[in-house]
């Protein structure tokens, strides 16, 4: 287990290395810089050109593409994140302010999707053929199908502007536990509920074929109580693809909540990354996809590790 670590770790630098320039490139590919989107329209006709080179070489941007690239990550290396280009504010407090709301989200919404998911998944398994188990699968279905931004639109008119049940966002005098868990139901009832089909259909099949395997039939044969052999030695076994997407989707959703941000305002990494490459503001994208790249591969890791766990079958060695 040791040696599986040790070698797991040494891995993961050369492929943050690899991806880390794939993305510095691809910024270098992208049409104009951060300068041009610093500079208003009707203001860039009133500059010269030697102005706009003296700009872009206060910034650095006018030396050598890896030149620029080994400089980043020398900086990185030394703890120095540098500041915003667009807003000259210090990178660690921008992704400190907005991660910190990104992370609560996506936890809430993993949270919810994975207990419900789990639990009807099992379910469904094990009602299969039934009313029950069709009624789950159709729900299922439903659920991968609805885009996002469209049931949060539906949430947000019902129980936001019809039913006021829910708020969007906290007043001045809202500071309590409660009221930030009001504001934070909604959200994250919607990007969990989306994930909830995924995880329940992962479970299902998961399930179904778990139930067939040998030492399932050799514990009823023990005459080990059913739900013993369906949570104990069924259920437990199951859970292992499902905590491999499980897994997957957290960095992915930390990344990937841009959507439920933008319809409930809510400010948080995913928004703030699409505004940084909209700006072409180089530091900060490169930041924050650095962490999303350590927040896969330490998932990955993980993953490994729990299935290994939750599998006797799986030797990580």
């Amino acid at each position: 287990m040791v040696s599986y670590i040790i070698r797991r770790l040494l891995s993961m630098l050369p492929m943050i290395l690899v991806i880390t320039f794939l993305i510095y490139l691809g910024l270098e590919l992208t049409p104009g810089d951060a300068v041009s989107h610093l500079i208003p329209p009707d203001a860039m006709a009133n500059i010269s050109p030697e102005q706009l080179a003296a700009l872009r070489d206060a910034y650095g941007l006018n030396d050598p593409f890896l030149l620029r690239y080994f400089r980043w990550l020398f900086e990185m290396l030394k703890g120095n994140f540098g500041f915003s280009i667009t807003s000259g504010v210090k990178i660690s407090d921008i992704v400190a302010r907005n991660l910190s709301s990104t992370v609560e989200l996506s936890v809430a919404a993993l949270l919810i999707s994975t207990v419900f998911g789990s639990i009807l998944g099992l379910v469904s398994a094990l009602k299969k053929g039934t009313l029950a188990d069709n009624v789950l699968t159709i729900g299922g279905m439903i659920g991968v199908s609805i885009p996002q931004f469209f049931f949060g639109l539906v949430v947000i008119m019902v129980f936001v502007l019809k039913l006021r049940l829910f708020p969007i966002k906290l007043l001045p005098n809202q500071t309590s536990f409660m009221d930030e868990l009001r504001v934070l139901f909604l959200p994250a009832m919607v990007l969990g509920v989306s994930l909830t089909a995924g995880v329940m259909r992962y479970a299902r099949a998961s399930m179904l074929d778990a139930m067939n395997k040998e030492y399932i039939k050799t514990a009823r044969s023990k005459g080990l109580p059913e739900w013993r052999v369906n949570l104990v030695h069924g259920f437990r076994v199951a859970l292992t693809p499902v905590m491999v997407l499980i897994g997957f989707r957290l960095p992915m959703l930390i990344g990937g909540s841009v959507v439920i941000e933008t319809i409930f305002q809510r400010q948080g990494i995913g928004s703030t990354f699409v505004t940084a490459v909209r700006g072409q503001n180089y530091p900060l994208v490169m930041m924050i996809a650095l962490f999303s790249v350590v927040a896969v591969l330490a998932s990955s890791f993980l993953v490994d590790i729990l299935t290994a766990v939750l599998d006797p079958r799986v030797k990580l060695d």
